[in-house]
């Protein structure tokens, strides 16, 4: 198993995307939890879901960002279009 790959995730909607930072969230949570327990685990999964993690949080950013900046330049279009009387 190596690290998970940026286009693995590109072709997640923006709903599945969310769906699966909350799911990484909890096993990392649930990872840490273990370790902190002394239970067995595998350490590099810890590794493997930061990296997830983070991927996925940063294709959402970077998703939302792209449709705020449609909409602020369509509100821009909107307000500089001159009034025909």
């Amino acid at each position: 198993m190596g690290l998970p790959k940026f286009n693995d995730i590109i072709t997640l909607s923006n709903t599945e995307i969310s769906e699966a930072i909350i799911q990484a969230e909890k096993e990392l949570f649930n990872l840490k939890f273990k370790k902190a327990t002394r239970q067995p685990f595998k350490p590099h999964e810890i590794k493997a879901t930061k990296r997830r993690l983070a991927q996925l949080k940063t294709l959402l950013t970077s998703r939302l960002d792209i449709i705020e900046k449609k909409r602020s330049n369509t509100l821009v279009k909107l307000v500089q279009k001159p009034n025909s009387v």
